[in-house]
């Protein structure tokens, strides 16, 4: 068939704003399952990649993929899936699948790059998904850039319509408390054929599904009761789900979110998030008579007044202020979507701007005591919300402690203070150039925490902290 050369009436006559979402069936149970790509023929057998479902299968890493072997239908690049899901009383389940350099059709259909990715959680006394994550970008057919706004759909020629991250999220607080999130990055289907495929078929780039169903314990606990059906689902993606508000948008009852969860942050590599001399104990799931639920959601980690605080991994920062409960804080997102809460923070570095991307090792504030922790020792006060927990909001976070001790254990990290780093090179006898020059005698966000030796420096340079 001839190629149609343009997108006449490219963007159909359907609106952006998807459907209201419907809540999980009651079949449903905790999981998730995902797929690189399904190419669905009448009459034939479907072809597939990466299609996974937890617990059975749960990754897949795609080198290249060509259908047929020439390609000429569809090729791909590098692509990954994986799924994971933890049932119980917090529940929570996350799947993504993530293809580069995609071709459909000879380059009628190209993208550089299509990510679909879910997660939902649900505990007694909150549920909800979050699909913001999934993006598809460099997207283009027939020669012409595509918008990529969720639900955004085009046609293709007179031969079939292509859909871009179709999106469904939706949840329920009634007994068992449930949510679940649903995202297909891109879709073709066929009303002619086109390209050596009938009338009738389809191509699937990127499905993600994941569905959380919180176990309900034997007897209702003290104060424990169905929410309001009003109360709103906790903010996910860049809205931080601050302690501050989280007792006032979940009205009543203690928070029943086992500190006995677990879940796994992503491969990449993390640092400390305080430099210098510090200590820290296990205190997660303590009382805290003013923290909603009554409980402590992370960890307290001891330090000097003024000690430099480091950005965990790379990513961005985010609501940066102040509240009653934290004081000075802020939240640090790394590119798997995991979150990260600091809290009685004494100042900020001048990167700690809105929405500032930050590198692991940067130094984006300082030890204090502001908020609740005032006339206290100084301390940092730091929680660990995965992204297959995003759902749960506040309440899905996981105790930071066995995280902290691999994290201070690094081999290439040095936290020793003043620690004197030399080139072990022949020849080499003499320190190397400083990697940042300060600007103010205060600045030292430009040397990274992760050069050993290299905030000592700068920090005993100087007559007191911020």
């Amino acid at each position: 068939m001839t190629r149609v050369a343009a997108l006449a009436g490219a963007v159909l006559a359907v609106s952006t704003a998807l459907a209201a979402a419907a809540p999980p069936p009651r079949s449903a149970v905790t999981g998730s399952n995902a797929v690189l790509v399904r190419i669905s023929v009448p009459g034939e057998n479907t072809v597939s990649l990466g299609e996974l479902t937890w617990p059975q299968s749960t990754s897949a890493d795609v080198q290249s993929f060509s259908y047929p072997d020439d390609g000429s239908i569809l090729s791909l690049g590098r692509s990954r899936a994986i799924v994971s899901a933890q049932p119980g009383e917090a529940a929570a389940a996350q799947s993504f699948a993530e293809a580069i350099v995609l071709s459909l059709f000879g380059g009628d259909v190209v993208a550089a790059q299509v990510t679909a990715s879910t997660s939902a959680g649900a505990s007694q006394r909150s549920a909800g998904s979050d699909v913001s994550a999934s993006e598809v970008n460099g997207l283009r057919a027939l020669g012409q850039d595509v918008a990529t706004t969720p639900g955004t759909t085009v046609s293709l020629g007179d031969w079939g319509s292509l859909s871009v991250l179709s999106e469904d999220s939706g949840s329920r607080r009634e007994r068992p408390p449930a949510a679940q999130g649903t995202v297909v990055a891109l879709r073709v289907r066929l009303t002619a054929a086109h390209g050596g495929l009938p009338a009738g078929s389809e191509i699937v780039v990127g499905s993600a599904q994941a569905t959380a169903v919180a176990k309900l314990s034997a007897a209702p606990r003290p104060g424990q009761g169905s929410t309001s059906p009003s109360s709103p689902v906790r903010p996910t993606g860049l809205r931080a789900p601050e302690p501050e508000t989280a007792g006032e948008t979940i009205p009543g009852g203690p928070v029943f979110v086992s500190p006995e969860v677990v879940a796994p942050l992503s491969a990449g590599g993390y640092v400390f998030p305080v430099y210098g001399t510090a200590s820290f104990g296990d205190s997660f799931g303590a009382p805290r008579p003013d923290v909603p639920g009554g409980w402590h959601h992370g960890e307290d980690i001891f330090a000097p007044l003024g000690a430099p605080l480091l950005a965990v991994a790379d990513g961005t920062l985010y609501s940066i202020g102040f509240n009653r409960i934290g004081g000075y804080r802020l939240w640090l997102r790394d590119r798997a979507g995991n979150q990260f809460y600091y809290a009685h923070l004494s100042a900020y570095s001048p990167l700690a701007i809105e929405g500032n991307e930050v590198e692991a090792g940067d130094v984006i504030g300082f030890v204090g005591d502001t908020g609740d922790a005032d006339g206290g020792a100084p301390h940092l006060h730091f929680e660990i919300h995965p992204a297959a927990m995003v759902g749960l909001g506040y309440d899905g976070v996981v105790a930071p402690y066995p995280f902290l001790v691999a994290w201070r254990r690094a081999d290439d990290v040095s936290f020793a203070a003043g620690r004197v780093y030399v080139p072990s090179l022949p020849g080499v006898t003499s320190l190397p150039p400083p990697g940042a020059v300060l600007l103010e005698a205060d600045d030292i966000a430009s040397t990274s925490g992760l050069q050993p030796g290299g905030l000592e420096s700068a920090l005993t340079s100087r007559v007191a902290f911020p």
